[in-house]
């Protein structure tokens, strides 16, 4: 049960960590509670399809096939994450002076409710995926239901409990420098998940390597541990990178730091008298 504990709580915190940011970076936006959850409600009715043709994807999966899906998921989350950098250096300054004048919604609020939607659904279906693969791989391996079930719980409830952390402490960030730092948040995780879809189309030898390892700091974070699975989603962490998964992270970095900045609404000026 330990091993099923730990396996399901470092997906469901990837998940959790990528919902927590860009919830709190939706912060203010009316009706976002719902569409996350109805982006939750989605990913999960996914991973359950994959869990009802487990042995067909399983199957499927010795080959490229896992890391193709994966990576495509990815990369949408990035084009997803992409679309939100931009609209919130667009409005984030009205959004703050709607929140401190107690408005109401930001005209263009839907689309990013949308994106956000598609965003959460996509974390939830990529996670659950993998989580659901795993188990069946377990359980094929003669690990009992009930420890297959209590182990998911456990790891569910860890996973869930470290976002609403980080969700809660992002909440805590003075509204002044709010959209600043959860809009660079978020361009972190869009890098890192660029580089992570890099690496998995450079297994499947559709991309160079560039490199195949520019430096490695495994002794002292692996990629594996706690400390590493955090990072990783936070600001894009690898103990061992090729040299395509840097151009993709830093490109990836360039492309959307230049892109706010052209959008950046351009602050209100001061009436005079």
């Amino acid at each position: 049960m330990p091993a099923v504990a730990l396996l399901v709580f470092r997906e469901v915190l990837e998940a959790a960590l990528i919902i927590s940011i860009v919830g709190a970076a939706t912060r203010g936006v009316p009706r976002r509670g719902r569409f996350i959850a109805g982006g939750v409600g989605l990913g999960v009715l996914g991973a359950m399809l994959v869990a009802a043709g487990a042995g067909l994807i399983a199957g499927f999966a010795r080959g490229a096939g896992l890391n193709l899906f994966n990576a495509a998921v990815l990369l949408a989350a990035v084009g997803m994450i992409g679309w939100h950098v931009l609209w919130m250096s667009r409005h984030g300054r009205q959004m703050a002076r709607d929140m401190k004048a107690l408005g109401g919604a930001v005209q263009t609020g839907d689309s990013s409710l949308r994106v956000l939607l598609v965003l959460v659904a996509l974390a939830v279906l990529r996670e659950g995926s993998e989580v659901v693969l795993f188990l069946y791989g377990m359980g094929a391996g003669g690990i009992g239901t009930a420890s297959l079930l209590a182990g998911t719980c456990l790891g569910v409830a860890g996973g869930a409990a470290m976002g609403w952390a980080l969700y809660a402490g992002l909440l805590h960030i003075p509204m002044r420098a709010f959209f600043r730092i959860t809009n660079a948040l978020l361009m972190l995780l869009a890098a890192g998940l660029a580089s992570t879809a890099a690496g998995l189309l450079l297994q499947s030898d559709l991309l160079p390597a560039w490199g195949t390892q520019l430096w490695n700091t495994s002794g002292w974070i692996s990629n594996g541990s706690l400390p590493g699975k955090m990072l990783g989603v936070l600001v894009g962490y690898n103990a061992s990178p090729s040299g395509i998964q840097i151009a993709f992270y830093l490109g990836t970095l360039l492309l959307l730091g230049v892109g706010a900045r052209l959008l950046r609404e351009p602050p209100r000026p001061a009436h005079a008298g």
